[in-house]
Order: structure tokens, then C-alpha cells, then sequence
């Protein structure tokens, strides 16, 4: 029996490497495949749509809040893998009834490297990790050099609507806004506060309207210009600013590409 801690410092012991994964975290679903895992998966989420055929070839025990604890019972998971922020504290304490549950806890990028050394441990695939966090490390790294004459600007980053929320501190979304020079002018909140937007007197350089969890699409672009009608508003990607994992090969190229969009303005 080996002992196991992750990333809320939880102890848990396996009795052998883990053959049968239940993910209940989109990106960490993505991150297990892309580390060569995707064979030993056998329950996820229903949204856990990377990379693509997973819907189709897994068992879909629920979503991130709610599971059938019997469909994941029955899949006889050797691991259940978890997320601080996406799965309610009594989801965990059912699912510890079933098997060991590994939590991550993700602010940073060096949070995200860090799961996925625990990963290569866990999984006993020390290479694959290795050579991924060697990828990503790069990708920053070559990103931040880009990044090194670009002026800092302002901006304001929604996440859902009806109530409208936003993206404050003490979240992966916000250290990544730090990444790409952005001042988040709701930073000196926490979490995901909810605002009034109609009595909203900061007015950013930029708005970013993420893709999810809320799909906001171009017909909401005229919608919150009329509350900021000297910000400019783009609509990104919600996946790179907030899956964690080995998205984070992708993010930095993306993020290139957004910095030259909001230079624009």
C-alpha cells in the first residue's frame, strides 16, 4: 500500500498504480488523455468534451455538481479524481465511500505543474509528466518574452449573466489576466462576485466576455457596450483562460494572438 497527499495536503493510500479513473473535472479528463491515460479512464463527466470522442466511449456518471453515486459505484473505480472548486464538499465525502478521491486545488500555473507531477506518481507515468511540464514550461517562458514590451491595460472579465458575474481574485482566470498584463479591475474581490452592472462606475480598457461557464456569443456584444461604451469587447475563449492541465500547450499561443487584438484598442 502506497500513501498518496493531494493538493489540499489529504492523505490517501492505493494499493496499486490506478487501471480504473473516474474524472469529474473536465480539464483534468483532457490532461489524463493527453498524458497517455485515456484507456484507463471509465467514467466522466457530461462535460468533459475533450478531446472529443470521450461522450461516446466513456460512462457519463453526471456533471461536476451532482453524480449518480450507483453508475460510479459500478464502474469500480481503483481512483476518483477531484477539484476543490468544482466538486461540493459532500459529493467528496460520498465518493470516498467508493474509492480513494484525489482533490487538485488550482491557482497557479506552478499549481497545474504540480498536478501534474502528482499525476506521474500517481499513475506511474513519471516520463509522460515530465515531458509535458518541459512543454509547458517552455510555452511560458517563450510567451513571456513576448509579452516583455507590451504595455499593461485594464480589463474587466465576465463569466456568466442574469446575474452578471465576473472573475475577481483567488482564481486560476485572474492569474492568467496577471500573465497576459492585464489589470483586473475586479481583483480586489473575491472569487466570482456578482455585480450590478447597470451601477457600475470602473470602466475598463477591455472587456472580456469568456465562452463559458455563461456562452456568451456576438449578440451580447451590443448589450454591454451600452454599459461600457469606451471599453472594447472581446469575446474569448473561456477554456484557455481557465482549463488548467495540458491546455496550457495551447493557451499561450492563444493568448498571443488576443494580446495583438487588444493592442488594437
Amino acid at each position: 500500500m502506497t500513501r498518496f497527499k493531494d493538493q489540499l495536503h489529504r492523505t490517501f493510500h492505493l494499493n496499486k498504480v490506478p487501471r480504473r479513473i473516474v474524472s469529474l473535472v473536465p480539464s483534468q479528463t483532457e490532461l489524463l488523455c493527453d498524458l497517455g491515460l485515456e484507456d484507463r479512464i471509465v467514467g466522466i463527466t457530461k462535460f468533459c468534451v475533450h478531446p472529443t470522442p470521450l461522450l461516446s466511449t466513456k460512462k457519463i456518471v453526471g456533471g461536476t455538481k451532482q453524480v449518480n453515486y450507483d453508475k460510479i459505484k459500478a464502474l469500480q473505480p481503483d481512483i476518483i479524481l477531484c477539484n476543490k472548486e468544482e466538486n461540493a464538499k459532500d459529493m467528496i465525502s460520498e465518493l470516498e465511500q467508493i474509492a480513494p478521491v484525489h482533490i487538485s486545488d488550482i491557482y497557479t500555473i506552478d499549481d497545474s505543474l504540480e498536478l501534474i507531477c502528482m499525476y506521474g506518481e500517481i499513475f506511474n507515468i513519471p516520463d509522460q509528466a515530465n515531458t509535458l511540464i518541459k512543454g509547458i514550461k517552455k510555452s511560458k517562458s517563450e510567451f513571456e518574452d513576448y509579452m516583455s514590451i507590451k504595455p499593461l491595460k485594464t480589463v474587466a472579465y465576465f463569466i456568466w449573466k442574469s446575474p452578471w458575474m465576473v472573475a475577481g481574485n483567488e482564481n486560476f482566470i485572474n492569474h492568467l489576466l496577471v500573465q497576459n498584463k492585464l489589470d483586473n479591475v475586479f481583483a480586489h474581490q473575491s472569487r466570482y462576485p456578482e455585480i450590478d452592472i447597470e451601477k457600475i462606475t470602473i470602466k475598463p480598457e477591455l472587456i472580456f466576455l469568456s465562452s463559458e461557464p455563461f456562452p456568451f456569443k456576438n449578440k451580447h456584444i451590443k448589450e454591454v457596450q451600452a454599459y461600457f461604451p469606451n471599453s472594447k469587447i472581446i469575446l474569448v475563449d473561456g477554456e484557455m483562460f481557465s482549463w488548467y492541465g495540458s491546455r496550457l500547450l495551447k493557451a499561450f499561443d492563444y493568448f498571443k494572438g488576443l494580446s495583438e487584438i487588444c493592442r488594437d484598442h
